[in-house]
């Protein structure tokens, strides 16, 4: 259930970040999910790797790389769906801002689960 919870947020946060961030559209909130989906993916798949490739340039630069990683994956995700267009990759930097703090406000609003 959890899962769920945490997709469907991740799905308002894309879709509140493409209505704040000029140059980001995505056609509705179905597609803000499938979006968002597939940025999880890319991040944890294709954006793992290249982590670990660019360890030593993430270490030297304090975790920006981390960050060109996220907004590369947001670029690939752009690329591959029809739903979700960036206009370039400072487009998709912003988006990547927006919805770090757009989660970290529902993060702050659901509060810890530790039992």
């Amino acid at each position: 259930m959890k899962l769920i919870v945490e997709i469907l947020l991740m799905g308002l946060a894309v879709f509140l970040g493409a209505r704040i961030v000029p140059g980001v559209h995505v056609d509705g909130y179905g597609s803000a999910i499938i979006a968002a989906i597939l940025i999880a993916l890319a991040n944890s798949t294709i954006g793992l790797i290249l982590r670990l490739f660019t360890f030593p340039i993430n270490f030297l630069t304090l975790g920006l790389m981390s960050f060109v990683i996220t907004v590369l994956m947001i670029l690939l995700v752009d690329y591959l769906m029809a739903g979700f267009n960036t206009t370039g990759f400072w487009a998709a930097a912003l988006l990547a801002i927006v919805i770090a703090l757009i989660k970290a406000i529902f993060g702050a609003i659901a509060g810890s689960d530790k039992d």
